[in-house]
């Protein structure tokens, strides 16, 4: 299935670069919680492919939150990733 990556996980100060936050397309914060625990990846533009896993709801308006194994660089923005 498809997602969209929409921005890192951060505050106001600081920024957390292998945790992001995820559109599944899902509604609310219900639907979003199906999908804890399933694998994320996502495929660079050189061919690298960095996993990680969705580790809770964020929010209620159905986004979701990944923790990958490495930083995702920040042209992963706004790009498509894999949920499987």
């Amino acid at each position: 299935m498809k997602a969209k990556l929409i921005n890192f996980r951060r505050s106001q100060k600081h920024l957390i670069p292998r945790h992001f936050i995820i559109d599944v397309n899902a509604k609310n914060r219900e639907e979003a919680a199906k999908f804890v625990g399933k694998e994320v990846s996502w495929k660079s533009s050189a061919g690298k492919i960095i996993r990680g896993k969705i580790a809770s709801a964020h929010g209620n308006k159905g986004l979701v939150r990944a923790i990958f194994e490495r930083g995702l660089p920040g042209q992963a923005m706004n790009e498509e990733c894999e949920v499987k």
